[in-house]
Order: C-alpha cells, then sequence, then structure tokens
C-alpha cells in the first residue's frame, strides 16, 4: 500500500509538532511519501511563517527594513533544528535568501521559502530524501500545473527504500522560476504527488479531526462526519467548511484516491474519510440524513421585478451580464414568473452596487427594483437526503417553530444539498435549530 502524508502548518509549527510527525510517519511503513506546509502558529500570539514571509516582502517592496521580521522567522528554525539535533546548515539557507532579497526577488521566491525550509528540516529529521518543489511541480506558463511532466521528475526521485519529503504550495515554470498555488495550497500538492504515485489514501493531517456536521463555534461538540462523498465536500467547502483546500480534490478524484483528514494532536481518531462512494460505509454504518451544515454572512440579494419578464427571451442573459460586466460572482439566481432575484457577496457589489442597479433599470426597464442586503446563506448537505421524504418541508417547519424568516430557499435537482437564506442575525440560530433537529435528536433516537 502506499500512502501519501501531508502535515499543515500546526503540525510543524515546532520541536514538538515535528516530533508528533515523526511517530506518526514511524507507526506505517506505508507512508512514503510526505508533503509539508511551512511552520505554522505556536500560540495565538505567534505568526504563521508564510505570513511572515509576505511581510517581508512588503517591506523590501516599499524600502523598509524587514531584518526584525526575518529574524523572527530564523530564530523558529534554529529553534526547531536546536531542539532536535539537526545539521542542515541554516545559516547557509538564510544567507542565500538575503542575498536574494537584496538584488531582488519574485514574492512567490520569497513566499515559498517557508515550505521549502521545513520541508529540509522534516527530511532530515525523518531520515528521508528531500526533493525540492521547484525541481518536482511543473508549471505549465498558463498556470496550470503539467501532470505528465511532474510525474516523470518524481519518478526520477523515487527510491525504493527510503521515503521523500516534498514541500508544498509551489513547483517551478518551465524556464525555472518559481510559481506558487493559493493559499492552503500545500493540500493540492500532497493531491498532486498522490495522483503521480498512484496512492491508496492521501493522508491530510491538520489540527482537527475531519470534518464536522457543523462548526463547532456556533455548535458545542458536534459529531464527526465519518465518510463524505466529493460532492458533498464541494458544496460544504464552498459554503465555508474550510478544513481542506476546494481544490485538492481534483488530483485524486481521477484516480478515485480517497482523502482521510486526521489530526496530528490525536493521530488515534479515524478523521474523515473522502471518498466518490461512500456506500460501502453507509451499509456498515447508516448515515444521518444531513451530513454536513454550513454557511456564510453578508450577502445581498438584488431582484427585478417585470411582468412577463419569463416569456422575454434574453432577459435572464442580459441581467447577468450586467454583474459580469462589474465582475462580479453569482452565488444564486431564484426567479419566479414575473421576478428574478440575484444573490452575491455584499463586498463585491458595496463599490458598485448603484451602479449595477442603475445599468439594470437602464437595460432591462423594470417595474421595480428592490435591494436587501444583511443575508446569510445556509447549505445543508446530505447524499441521504434523497431518502428521506419531505426533508424540504421539515426543514420549512422547524424554522418556523424557531421564528426564523426564510429570505430564500433553493434545492439543487439531485437533492444533495438545500440552500436558504436568512438574516444574518438569525444565522447562528438557524444551524443551531437544524443541529439539534436532524442530528442530536436522530442520535438519541437510536
Amino acid at each position: 500500500m502506499i500512502k501519501v502524508a501531508k502535515f499543515g502548518g500546526s503540525s510543524v509549527a515546532n520541536a514538538e509538532q515535528f516530533r508528533k510527525v515523526k511517530q506518526i510517519i514511524s507507526s506505517d511503513p506505508d507512508r512514503k511519501f510526505v508533503v509539508s506546509s511551512a511552520c505554522g502558529k505556536e500560540s495565538n500570539e505567534d505568526h504563521k511563517v508564510t505570513d511572515l514571509l509576505f511581510l517581508c516582502e512588503a517591506h523590501v517592496r516599499f524600502g523598509v527594513s524587514y531584518e526584525p521580521i526575518f529574524e523572527q522567522i530564523e530564530a523558529k528554525y534554529q529553534r526547531i533544528k536546536a531542539e532536535l539535533g539537526l545539521k542542515t546548515d541554516l545559516d547557509s539557507e538564510f544567507a542565500s535568501i538575503r542575498k536574494v532579497m537584496k538584488r531582488g526577488m519574485s514574492t512567490d521566491y520569497l513566499v515559498s521559502r517557508g515550505e521549502y525550509l521545513t520541508s529540509r528540516l522534516l527530511a532530515e529529521y525523518l531520515d528521508y530524501d528531500f526533493a525540492d518543489a521547484a525541481e518536482v511541480i511543473a508549471f505549465r506558463y498558463d498556470g496550470e500545473v503539467d501532470m505528465d511532466r511532474t510525474r516523470q521528475l518524481i519518478e526520477e526521485r523515487i527510491s525504493e527504500d527510503r521515503g521523500l519529503v516534498i514541500p508544498g504550495f509551489y513547483g517551478a515554470l518551465p524556464n525555472g522560476v518559481i510559481r506558487i498555488m493559493s493559499r492552503g495550497g500545500s493540500d493540492i500538492t500532497g493531491a498532486i504527488v498522490s495522483n503521480v504515485v498512484n496512492a491508496d489514501v492521501y493522508e491530510n493531517w491538520t489540527d482537527v479531526s475531519g470534518f464536522l456536521v457543523a462548526d463547532p463555534r456556533i455548535v458545542k461538540n458536534p459529531i464527526g462526519i465519518p465518510c463524505i462523498n466529493y460532492n458533498e465536500l464541494r458544496e460544504m467547502s464552498y459554503m465555508g467548511a474550510n478544513v481542506l483546500h476546494d481544490d485538492a480534490i481534483f488530483p485524486v478524484k481521477d484516480k478515485n484516491i480517497p482523502i482521510n483528514v486526521r489530526n496530528t494532536n490525536d493521530p488515534s481518531n479515524p478523521g474523515t474519510l473522502i471518498m466518490a462512494d461512500c456506500s460501502e460505509k453507509d451499509r456498515i454504518s447508516p448515515p444521518h440524513a444531513i451530513t454536513g451544515i454550513t454557511g456564510r454572512k453578508d450577502y445581498t440579494i438584488i431582484t427585478l421585478v417585470k411582468s412577463h419578464a419569463s416569456a422575454e427571451v434574453g432577459f435572464l442573459r442580459k441581467l447577468l451580464k450586467v454583474f459580469e460586466n462589474y465582475h462580479v460572482s453569482i452565488e444564486a439566481v431564484p426567479s419566479t414568473v414575473d421576478t428574478f432575484s440575484v444573490i452575491v457577496a455584499s463586498k463585491e457589489v458595496e463599490h458598485c452596487l448603484y451602479d449595477i442597479v442603475g445599468e439594470l433599470k437602464e437595460n432591462l426597464g423594470p417595474d421595480d427594483v428592490r435591494i436587501e442586503d444583511h443575508l446569510a446563506l445556509i447549505a445543508i448537505v446530505g447524499r441521504a437526503m434523497k431518502d428521506q421524504p419531505g426533508m424540504s418541508g421539515r426543514l420549512l417547519s422547524e424554522f418556523g417553530d424557531h421564528q426564523i424568516n426564510i429570505k430564500v430557499i433553493s434545492q439543487s435537482s439531485d437533492e444533495l444539498s438545500i440552500m436558504v437564506g436568512v438574516h444574518n442575525r438569525d444565522f447562528e440560530k438557524a444551524i443551531h435549530s437544524i443541529y439539534e433537529r436532524f442530528i442530536t435528536e436522530e442520535q438519541e433516537a437510536k
């Protein structure tokens, strides 16, 4: 069996966390491939190395001394080296980075050094080989990963009797220039490596024991999700469940490789298994009707009212074109016979809302345009909901019992998710009521 283990920033924040990583790797010889993030925060008062590197870059750009910040980064790595008795020549590494900073460097180069240095130390500590991501993760000039070239480069570095550590978050363009991914991109690196080596499972080690049914800041001690499919994950991640980078599923989905989200601080917990098909797991342990409840606040609804709008050819296209002209992403477009509502994140239109309204009035000639803000969207996601007759009605009843006014409701045709819009002030109450009705009561009935 082949396992790829990716460790997030909190998992490699200090020497103690490094020790936990080593115990995890040593406990299973199948964990031959390791992907590491940059050192994360040791405490609430600490800073992520990546954030400090971005700050250094800003100081360089504006001609302000970056040394006090850079020294914090240097001290963190030197502490890890000293506490673990490592021999990696950090003095030389930091001297090289400083040299590049003085003569000018790309943001991508500087910010990638967090993953690079962490992985160098981790490779020595695990007694694994080290492969610089710039030498094995190949980008094309269009910014997409060249999977064929990446596969070839990684295969050249694989040894039968030694493990391999690869930094996450970055790679290189064909000309050798370093290219970083979006924040959290180490998750994507782990998925790419899993695809390339045909892993049996991709383990994503972080500081939580997988996905929870609801946000623990809203629901006290919510239960974990043992298994979730790719489509459920996409729905939940998009609406705010940010345990895993959204794009990390695509490289492994192609080869049906399961993702196992685990907790470095609680390695005995099985965490959450993310699979294309959870039916085998469901037969052993039937899932709740609702897999997860998540959502976000601060949306705005722009509603157009126009008689016979549904019969007007091209009306919806012209409506959406106005938002496209202002580069505004649209969340949903609920409609009735004579009304079309467009839901957008409030921050997307805070600078152009009245310009958009003016253009809508000019181009579409509506009878009325209504604006309502302070809206929260809640996604109720569950592969088992389709087997529960009257699910939408039960949800509506629950909101009614708690005096929660529903502004909008939409259900996907595959019955995988139901989206409900409520006022911001009702957001927490709505999630709590759904959890109590569909999770807590179901647990108590078993």
